[in-house]
């Protein structure tokens, strides 16, 4: 490798996550130019093939191409580092270093170990190896779990802030127009809330089902954060939870989920 400055791509469909994994870039790795940021396979592969960076973090899930079909395009000819939600894909081919990922939030001690690796690798300057098996091992992988895993964080902005909230600190999600409401504890256990965009229908399929449950038309809840259930009048409850002041209804539709009252 010369001693022009390494360069590289960002796709990742989510800006605030792109964002702060370019800004960990700027910092753990000052030297290095990120000469593009974009928001699915597709835009990488215009952009990859428009300025020929020699690392490309590619998001495996992006709408239209994904990060796996826009790495096979992109082939032998930049080094790949894959970024993903679910470590279900950090297989052994990841570790055998022709190839690398990262699990998202991306955590700054992890990043630096990738970086280490690139940077090796690209002072050895050595031929690109043929990642073709691995990525053909890798496509199987996502198509043995098109069910994705149960969701693992949500992300929530809080102002100029995007507050990073684990699925097990929620205690409830309600609907709130276009908005979701999120309702969690944090580290201290004080409450928090934030809105994120998501439809409330869409965040329920990602739940895990053993800890939450639609009791409301407009209310998700943590089962491990209700303090007891009260009924009411007309078939249906209210639940109270541990250490907070909301009082969350039980529908009608979903009061064979209390019984045994």
């Amino acid at each position: 490798m010369n001693n022009r400055r390494p360069t590289a791509l960002v796709a990742d469909d989510e800006p605030l996550l792109r964002k702060a994994l370019v800004r960990m870039l700027a910092a753990a790795w000052p030297e290095l130019n990120v000469v593009a940021q974009v928001r699915n396979g597709r835009e990488a592969v215009e952009q990859f093939e428009a300025l020929k960076p020699d690392v490309c973090f590619l998001d495996v899930h992006m709408p239209g191409l994904s990060g796996m079909e826009a790495a096979r395009v992109i082939g032998r000819r930049a080094h790949l580092v894959f970024v993903t939600a679910y470590d279900q894909y950090a297989v052994q081919a990841f570790e055998q270093g022709a190839l690398d990922y990262l699990i998202k939030p991306v955590e700054v001690e992890r990043l630096e170990a990738t970086i280490v690796r690139l940077r090796e690798r690209l002072l050895a300057a050595k031929p690109l190896p043929d990642t073709t098996a691995l990525l053909s091992l890798l496509a199987e992988h996502l198509r043995k779990d098109a069910v994705p895993a149960p969701l693992r964080w949500v992300h929530v902005s809080i102002g100029s802030t995007l507050r990073l909230v684990p699925v097990e600190r929620i205690d409830f999600l309600r609907s709130d127009e276009k908005y979701t409401l999120v309702a969690w504890r944090g580290e201290d256990g004080k409450p928090g809330e934030g809105l994120i965009r998501t439809p409330l229908k869409d965040l329920l399929g990602q739940l895990d089902a053993s800890h939450f449950a639609q009791v409301h038309r407009a209310v998700v809840v943590n089962l491990r954060a209700i303090s007891h259930v009260t009924r009411s009048l007309n078939e249906t409850a209210h639940i109270h939870l541990k250490g907070r002041v909301e009082i969350l209804p039980v529908s009608r539709s979903y009061l064979h989920l209390f019984r045994q009252m």
